[in-house]
């Protein structure tokens, strides 16, 4: 006679599993699961945001030493010696005309690039959305097809384009390129956001005589704040960010900041007191939006996940 294994679950009538077996095995697994995911998981999510962060906090640390500190010791003597903490690079970087002046050409093209996307993304996404009109779904398609669409792909077509308009080289040009790529993902994930709007509120609006414009300010575009939000973060971070098409598109006298601090580089290639206090002043803009539209991030994206 043969006794049962004790990793084996006692078998119940017909030769099933002894349901109470299979009970405490997924309680032992609940116990230690719920135990993972309290003070020692929270531990090592902070340790691995340090870790994340370690690179930023390197480059602010680097911006406020002086350039012979920087050149003879590392940034983490800084914790050993807090005394040599000094906002003289960030001075004289001010003080730069060529970086104040590149700082104001990116907000220049950033925030007119974000702002159209966002208004004719959400207009067409609401027309793709609750209007019919021929062929719209065919239209949806090419929308569609142009997000594989690469940029490296437009970059000589739409530079000999450019330059027959006379519009090469200039702050325009920059904004209507990243205008033209952010289109298709904003109508992409407006469309599908508005679509998701329950149908019996838009047809109680009409009813009551708001008509296609009212029907969009009033109603679509409050329930919309959320994926507007995300998509506007999206493409801020994006512009600002972005060097390659600052680095044939923009005015080579007037350059965006990436193009800036790339130029630094090539001419001087150590001067990290004029590198850093200007790489975490373009790093510190970008978050600053980031945080102030927060909430609206998150819930712009959980509201794909949950219905």
């Amino acid at each position: 006679m043969t006794t049962p294994s004790a990793t084996t679950a006692p078998a119940g009538p017909g030769g099933a599993p002894d349901t109470g077996a299979v009970k405490a095995r997924r309680s032992l697994g609940a116990r230690v699961a719920a135990r993972a995911g309290g003070g020692v998981m929270r531990v090592f999510l902070i340790l691995v945001g340090l870790f994340w962060l370690m690179p930023t906090i390197g480059l602010l640390l680097s911006s406020l030493r002086s350039p012979e500190r920087i050149a003879s010791t590392g940034w983490w003597k800084i914790f050993t010696a807090p005394s040599e903490l000094t906002f003289d690079n960030y001075s004289r970087l001010l003080d730069n005309s060529t970086f104040t002046h590149s700082l104001f050409s990116t907000i220049l093209i950033t925030v007119p690039s974000t702002a159209l996307v966002v208004v004719i993304g959400s207009l067409a996404g609401y027309a793709f959305a609750w209007m019919d009109f021929p062929g719209r779904d065919w239209w949806f398609l090419l929308v569609v097809g142009l997000l594989v669409v690469p940029v490296q792909v437009a970059l000589i077509p739409v530079s000999k384009l450019f330059g027959e308009i006379g519009i090469f080289e200039t702050t325009l040009g920059v904004i209507l390129f990243h205008t033209a790529f952010g289109l298709p993902f904003a109508i992409f994930l407006l469309r599908n956001f508005f679509a998701e709007i329950p149908r019996e509120l838009l047809e109680a609006a009409r009813l009551d005589g708001a008509g296609e414009i009212r029907l969009f300010t009033r109603v679509v575009m409050p329930l919309g704040g959320p994926a507007i939000a995300s998509l506007g973060i999206f493409q801020f971070l994006w512009v600002w960010n972005d060097m390659l098409v600052a680095l044939i598109f923009a005015d080579s006298g007037s350059p965006p900041i990436t193009v800036a601090l790339q130029q630094q580089v090539r001419q001087f290639g150590n001067n990290i007191d004029v590198l850093a206090p200007g790489a975490f002043i373009s790093m510190v803009i970008p978050l600053a939006v980031f945080f102030a539209f927060q909430r609206q991030f998150v819930s712009g994206v959980m509201a794909g996940a949950v219905k």
